[in-house]
């Protein structure tokens, strides 16, 4: 009996023994993963508890993603879109077939597409144990990925990108489903002799980033993206020049504003897809007093890419150290201006942007008034779980204090105005609660599936008559600064929504779907 119980005890002892090395390796891989040494950070965990109302509003934020897909559509569960665009880029030998209409119309306008997909990327990047825990990391990787096999086809040699297909001013003289059009696609590229670099250095952002998020899932799709951005960074870099200028008819729809921010966001997201020293020094000791704007906030949007890159860059101080203290100097220089950015964002901070409707929506724009507020929104939420991670407990703005949890509160009510919570006592995401825009801006939406229009439908612009089709998840531009909307399908300023409107919605939703949230290392 003895004997037995000797040898029983010994074997317990082994099994726990085994069992807390197992235990310790597993914390100390997570930890490694975080970015962080032992006990200076929460160990990253499963996700809270989800957020009914954060969780809906994301399913069907994504969902308009789909009805802005073109080409030959697989797994289509919008009734009312079919197979359209196939032919685009065939006369050049290109398949330019997938990527995503931009708005209302069906032009695919390269630099809000791009956009569009390093939004998208980081927000799974950031979130997407929470997206999987709400069941959408699947069709968000889906809908990345539909955009970034487009891009990579349009970048078909070293130094050339594709950057629109259309020409807005005929798509603009037809009101038709996409699935219709037979007007010419005529492509627009940069090159050597007409350079672009801003969308040059956001496509290399997009696949940069993107590269990140498909690494454990298909590591030779993650390698060639990586390829396709080293080779436009360089691209954009050497052969510097606004795309606005050197192509002035984009002017009209997408003018660019400068290219700076966009090389500082695009070798941002390359130092972070792959650890090379040289990306860290182009936005630091290289640029960083040239092109950064150190100490000035600005709005993030598909034009400036500032206030993204100085959060992104901030991830870096919190969570890494780097090797000279010149180098930690120079990244709390971006920390410090993203600090900025949040003080203004903040409504109880001495710092906080007066320009905000009586019912606390950040104001920026007329046209597309959604778009500032919601991405900036975005930021505040990934800046509070850096601080949340990293155990910073406060921010200063202007001797005042504040907590990761008023960055939160300020995220949540921006997303909780555009889902309801305001004047109008409507949901500016179509087909969320019970009243939202019926009217929507979109040819697709507003002409029913198995109507033949030719090019000139206009009758479905004019009439009367509610879209027959939902545009399910579009995030219209949104009110006017005296919290009105006029729900018109002729009203393209309100009524409009947009792809990149999506990312930032889906960015915003994605970090308030559970109720809590770690940052993680991207690699």
């Amino acid at each position: 009996m003895g004997e037995k119980r000797s040898k029983g005890c010994i074997w317990w002892f082994i099994v726990l023994v085994i069992a807390a090395l197992v235990v310790t390796a597993a914390v100390i891989t997570i930890r490694r993963k975080s970015g962080r040494s032992s006990g200076a950070a929460p160990v990253p965990g499963p996700p809270g508890a989800i957020q009914k109302k954060y969780s809906d509003a994301l399913n069907l934020a994504l969902k308009f993603f789909d009805v802005q897909k073109s080409g030959k559509l697989v797994n289509n569960d919008i009734s009312w879109r079919g197979d359209s665009a196939l032919n685009d880029g065939k006369a050049q030998k290109l398949d330019l077939s997938k990527g995503m209409y931009d708005a209302g119309d069906h032009v695919k306008f390269g630099l809000p597409m791009a956009f569009t997909a390093t939004v998208l990327s980081w927000t799974i990047l950031e979130y997407g144990d929470q997206m999987d825990a709400a069941k959408n990391l699947d069709s968000a990787q889906e809908s990345l990925k539909w955009i970034t096999d487009y891009l990579i086809n349009a970048h078909y040699s070293e130094n050339v990108l594709v950057i629109q297909v259309g020409d807005p001013e005929t798509d603009h003289k037809c009101w038709e489903r996409p699935e219709a059009m037979t007007e010419d696609r005529p492509l627009i590229q940069v090159n050597t002799s007409y350079p672009g670099t801003e969308v040059a250095a956001e496509t290399a952002a997009a696949l940069a980033a993107a590269s990140l998020v498909f690494k454990d899932v298909d590591s030779k799709y993650s390698s060639s993206l990586l390829k396709h951005a080293q080779q436009l960074f360089t691209f954009a870099d050497t052969y510097r020049g606004s795309y606005s200028v050197s192509i002035p008819k984009v002017q009209t729809y997408y003018n660019s504003t400068g290219y700076t921010d966009e090389l500082l966001w695009a070798a941002s997201w390359l130092y972070h897809a792959t650890g090379d020293r040289s990306y860290f020094d182009y936005v630091t000791v290289k640029n960083g007093n040239t092109f950064a704007q150190w100490g000035r906030p600005t709005w993030f949007s598909w034009d400036n890419k500032l206030a993204g890159t100085q959060v992104l860059l901030s991830r870096l101080s919190f969570f890494e150290s780097k090797d000279s203290n010149s180098d930690n100097v120079i990244l709390q220089k971006y920390r410090k201006t993203a600090e900025a950015v949040m003080c203004g964002l903040l409504p109880d901070s001495p710092t906080a942007t007066s320009s905000r409707t009586d019912g606390g929506l950040i104001w920026v724009s007329q046209w597309n008034s959604l778009q500032h507020p919601v991405a900036a929104a975005f930021l505040a939420v990934l800046y509070s779980d850096y601080m949340l991670t990293s155990r910073t407990p406060k921010i200063y703005c202007s001797g005042d204090s504040f907590t990761p949890a008023d960055l939160r509160d300020f995220a949540k009510s921006q997303a909780d105005y555009v889902l309801g919570n305001n004047p109008m006592k409507m949901s500016y995401l179509v087909g969320y609660g019970n009243k939202y825009p019926e009217y929507v801006h979109h040819r697709g939406a507003s002409i029913p599936a198995n109507a033949k229009t030719g090019c000139k439908g206009f009758q479905w612009l004019t009439t009367p008559n509610p879209n027959p089709n939902i545009a399910s998840g579009a995030l219209v531009g949104g009110p006017f600064l005296n919290e009105t909307y006029i729900d018109s399908r002729n009203n393209s300023m309100q009524g409009e929504p947009s792809t990149y409107n999506s990312a930032v919605i889906v960015g915003l939703l994605s970090g308030l779907v559970t109720t809590s949230s770690v940052a993680k290392s991207f690699t």
